[in-house]
């Protein structure tokens, strides 16, 4: 029995999908804690590719059963599309899906609410239009609808009213637009939807306590990375849920005391989607290297992602917010080919050198990254099965990645499918 949770280290796209869909394979339950439809993550099993929003990728191993806890804001289209990709594909989700009745909604006016609010801003923040912001807007306001609100036949009618009431009388007074919200449209889409969904709904926090007293293992899986937390990220230029390990246990209800481990997802380099600082981002011909050997495209937006090298400011800020007790690193095969590789040290920022991160953008934005060096392999890696095996300046690497965060790598990913793995 484990109780693990795995969290994203660095801004998100670390590769977190295989992680997880490799431990979920000796996991009973895999358990979503946060976020929503706006973040992706990618598996590939035997040459074939799935791309997982909303349900927890546990579901593609036959042994697990995938939760969606309270912390989670539930896009339920997304889901229902979800669920069907995976049914037509063969995968059998019947039993092994659980929602929880506390998680609040992505509505759609959460959706056109987000695309105004971006519009506006002077200074945007790259967010992907999903609704999440909104709708934790919501739920932190008191006004959020949840899954048992809507599969409640008398109390969703008066809250849904209420509710598309308020944001029309928004829209019409900020933008000028009269009724833009159908209480009818949006009752009998909700109805119609929830009616396939309801089978699916338990109290995830519930099925997670007996599922610890029955010696179950169980694995938490975050979205997104540790810089994009609401409260440690990289404010204001982050999403609005608590990523880091911490989230775990108040989106979906188990206490603390349970966690045996936390395994940090860091990628052997740097990446971000959306806007906001990032010190060691490149703009030469390693980062194009990055961009394309890495194929570097945001598996939710589409869009191209800024690379840089492996920040150990970013690594070591993450060890500590999150209690990270052991790395999986990503992604490594991608430095085949570099002659040299940088790692980042220190931030030079005006006349001094910062050695810890600080999570304030108008910082961050004015500093400059301090590297060291070491020699790159030529070698192609994603064939190696053994550590042993490796070349050594590969392992020279590792080690150093191991020796600055004070952690071990347990898990090195050397390409995308389950089997290009090594463990340690």
């Amino acid at each position: 029995m484990s109780i693990t949770i795995a969290v994203g280290a660095q801004w998100g796209d670390e590769g977190k999908g295989k992680i997880i869909d490799l431990l979920g394979s000796d996991s009973d339950y895999v358990v979503r804690y946060q976020g929503g439809a706006n973040a992706g993550h990618t598996v590939e099993i035997n040459d074939k590719k799935y791309i997982l929003h909303i349900i927890p990728s546990g579901i593609l191993n036959k042994r697990a059963v995938s939760c969606i806890g309270n912390g989670v804001v539930f896009d339920f289209e997304s889901f229902i599309n979800e669920l069907n990709t995976l049914n037509s594909a063969g995968v059998d989700t019947e039993g092994r899906i659980i929602i929880s009745p506390y998680a609040h909604v992505v509505m759609p006016y959460h959706k056109e609410t987000d695309r105004y609010l971006e519009k506006d801003r002077l200074s945007k923040i790259g967010t992907t239009f999903k609704g999440i912001g909104p709708a934790y807007q919501d739920k932190i306001s008191r006004c959020g609808i949840r899954v048992a609100d809507i599969i409640d036949d008398d109390y969703f009618p008066v809250t849904l009213k209420n509710n598309i009431e308020l944001k029309n009388r928004y829209f019409d007074a900020i933008y000028g637009e009269k009724n833009k919200f159908s209480y009818d449209q949006i009752y009998d889409l909700c109805k119609t939807k929830f009616s396939i969904i309801k089978k699916y709904v338990g109290d995830v926090s519930d099925v997670i306590e007996e599922a610890v007293k029955r010696k179950k293992s169980v694995l938490f899986e975050g979205a997104q990375g540790t810089l994009l937390d609401i409260d440690h990220g990289t404010y204001p230029f982050v999403t609005s849920s608590n990523t880091t390990g911490g989230g775990a246990c108040t989106g979906t209800g188990i206490s603390p005391t349970k966690i045996d481990n936390v395994l940090g997802v860091m990628k052997a380099y740097t990446t971000r989607v959306g806007n906001g600082p990032f010190v060691t981002e490149l703009f030469d011909e390693y980062g194009e290297h990055l961009a394309i050997q890495g194929h570097e495209i945001g598996t939710t937006t589409g869009r191209k992602r800024r690379c840089g090298y492996f920040d150990a400011l970013i690594a070591k800020y993450s060890v500590r917010i999150n209690g990270i007790s052991t790395i999986a690193l990503t992604k490594i095969d991608v430095l085949g080919g570099m002659d040299r590789i940088k790692i980042c040290v220190g931030y030079k920022h005006k006349n001094t050198v910062l050695d810890k991160f600080v999570p304030l953008a108008n910082i961050l934005e004015h500093c400059e990254p301090v590297y060291e060096v070491l020699d790159g392999w030529e070698e192609d890696i994603s064939e190696i099965r053994s550590y042993e095996k490796l070349p050594e300046n590969t392992r020279k690497y590792i080690e150093y990645i191991e020796k600055i965060t004070g952690v071990p790598v347990s898990i090195i990913s050397v390409g995308p499918k389950r089997d290009q793995s090594i463990f340690r």
